[in-house]
């Protein structure tokens, strides 16, 4: 396996501990694998797992603001915020409403 492969599988695996009506953001991942300033890298997987035939809740990833910035690697029109609509959160113009309210933090060095 590629280094590569196995940051993004480490990423994968944080994604999956997501609970349904939480967010997470691409820093407090990369924080939780022992990459504090891979926040960017996380980006890349999270794009990347969006074209793969998965169940990962990638809708869950977030940037630090609680801003939908991975919308547009989702199908169709406004899947992402359909799917987090869907598990009680509230967004408007892209934004999570009360985002601390949903934010999960994993733990650090999984």
């Amino acid at each position: 396996m590629s280094e590569e492969q196995d940051f993004f599988s480490r990423v994968y695996k944080i994604v999956e501990e997501i609970p349904k009506g939480k967010v997470t953001t691409y820093g407090a991942i990369a924080k939780s694998i022992g990459a504090p300033k891979s926040a960017r890298t996380v980006g890349y997987a999270m794009n990347a797992c969006v074209k793969m035939e998965n169940d990962l809740p990638a809708h869950r990833v977030v940037n630090r603001n609680g801003i939908l910035t991975g919308k547009h690697h989702f199908p169709g029109n406004n899947t992402m915020q359909r799917l987090l609509e869907e598990e009680g959160l509230k967004i408007i113009d892209d934004k999570i409403i009360n985002f601390k309210n949903h934010l999960w933090e994993p733990a650090v060095n999984q």
